[in-house]
């Protein structure tokens, strides 16, 4: 497997690096470990001593993961059935299947957007919503917003650190990954708030 932050920062002022930005964010989509959120700060700390254009760094971002999210859910509309007998009924996987299946159903475009900033919540929110069919259109809709939004505040995060910090590289990188666990804390915080303020829904889902 390539070191993608080191193939990254040798490529900081190369067109190719946003060839690396479309493959790291679009394998991410799918693969465990794949560091696409450092490799995106880098990119964006770049932008902000002009070694990189922010807006494509962003673009090409977002086409990678768009593309990415696109794999898991056509695995998962053509397992279909054969995925569901690998979930017996009752054990954790299924239960967490269950789950993004009904939420899927009632707010799908929340859960598409939302589960985008949480690493595994992605995974099985785009492959869930392949096996249940979630319609291809709204899955695309979704999709097009959650990545745009993830590529957007990722890059940024590495921007606004480079501005205020261009005289250290580890402290203006180290303020993008803390921006970016902000923004991921503040998701799964609005998910606490809702359940604590719907208990009865909570309970009725789970």
């Amino acid at each position: 497997m390539p070191d993608w932050i080191n193939l990254a920062e040798s490529l900081i002022a190369s067109p190719a690096l946003y060839a690396v930005l479309i493959a790291v964010s679009l394998l991410d989509s799918f693969l465990p470990l794949i560091p696409s959120e450092p490799v995106v700060i880098i990119a964006g700390i770049a932008g902000a001593t002009g070694q990189t254009n922010i807006m494509l760094v962003i673009a090409s971002t977002a086409a990678g993961a768009f593309l990415g999210d696109l794999v898991p859910y056509s695995i998962g509309r053509l397992m279909g059935e054969r995925a569901l007998k690998r979930l017996p009924v009752g054990t954790k996987r299924r239960k967490a299947y269950d789950w993004f299946e009904r939420e899927l159903e009632s707010r799908g475009g929340f859960v598409l957007v939302s589960t985008r900033f949480i690493p595994v919540g992605r995974y099985l929110a785009t492959g869930t919503a392949g096996v249940v069919r979630y319609p291809l259109r709204r899955f695309m809709l979704n999709v097009a917003i959650s990545t745009s939004t993830w590529s957007a505040y990722t890059a940024s995060s590495g921007y606004l650190g480079g501005v205020f910090f261009q005289e250290n590289t580890l402290l203006s990188i180290a303020v993008g990954v803390g921006f970016a666990l902000a923004v991921t804390g503040a998701v799964e915080f609005s998910r606490h708030v809702r359940r604590r303020n719907n208990p009865a829904e909570f309970v009725r889902k789970h």
